[in-house]
C-alpha cells in the first residue's frame, strides 16, 4: 500500500510540475515607441524546448499639427504622421536551454493592414500584407513569475498595396502588389508567467 500510495503521490507531483509555468502573457514596451502602438501576445509551453504564440498589436493613432489660428486640423496636412496598423500573429520559438529562460529562435506566420506614411517621406502607404517572420533574443528571468525579453525580428511577404502623394490627401501616385523583407520588430516585453 505505501509503494502504491508513494507512487501515486509522484504522479502529482509530475503532474502538478508539468502544468506550472506553461502559460505567459507579455507586452512589448518597444512597440509604443512606433507611435503609440499597442501589443499583446500569449504562449503556452508545449515541452522543455518549445512554446506556441499568439499575438496582435494595434496603433489607431494619425498625428498632426493644429491650425494656429482656428485649432482645428487643417485638411490636408502635408505634415500628418501616421503608422496605424493591425497585426496578428501566430507561430513558436525553439529555446535550447528551457522554455522561458535563456537564448530562443522562432518563426511565425503574420498579417497585417496599414497605414503609414508621413514619418521618413511625405508619402502614405496603406494596404495589406501576409507573410513570415523569424525572430531571436533572450529571456532574462527577473522574479518567479517575471521575465524581461529582448529581441529583434524580421519578416518578409506579400502585400497589395496604394501609394499616396501625403498621408491626407488622397491623391494615388501607385498600387500594386509586391515582395517586401522589413524589420519586423524590437522586442523589449514585460513578461508573465503562470
Amino acid at each position: 500500500m505505501k509503494k502504491l500510495l508513494v507512487v501515486f503521490l509522484f504522479m502529482i507531483a509530475s503532474a502538478a510540475a508539468a502544468m506550472a509555468q506553461t502559460l505567459a502573457v507579455a507586452a512589448n514596451a518597444a512597440d509604443m515607441a512606433d507611435l503609440g502602438t499597442i501589443g499583446v501576445e500569449g504562449s503556452a509551453a508545449v515541452s522543455q524546448h518549445w512554446s506556441i504564440h499568439a499575438g496582435a498589436k494595434f496603433n489607431p493613432w494619425t498625428f498632426a499639427k493644429k491650425d494656429t489660428f482656428n485649432g482645428l486640423f487643417s485638411e490636408p496636412n502635408p505634415d500628418q504622421k501616421q503608422n496605424r496598423k493591425q497585426t496578428y500573429a501566430v507561430g513558436a520559438r525553439w529555446w535550447p536551454w528551457n522554455v522561458y529562460s535563456g537564448w530562443w529562435v522562432g518563426g511565425k506566420a503574420q498579417y497585417q493592414e496599414y497605414n503609414r506614411g508621413g514619418i521618413i517621406t511625405k508619402t502614405a502607404e496603406e494596404g495589406d500584407a501576409f507573410g513570415a517572420a523569424l525572430a531571436g533574443g533572450y529571456s532574462l528571468m527577473l522574479k518567479e513569475h517575471w521575465n524581461l525579453d529582448f529581441g529583434l525580428g524580421l519578416w518578409g511577404g506579400w502585400t497589395k498595396y496604394t501609394t499616396y502623394a501625403c498621408p491626407s490627401c488622397g491623391q494615388v501616385v501607385d498600387e500594386g502588389q509586391k515582395w517586401f523583407i522589413l524589420p519586423n520588430e524590437l522586442i523589449l516585453s514585460f513578461v508573465y508567467i503562470f
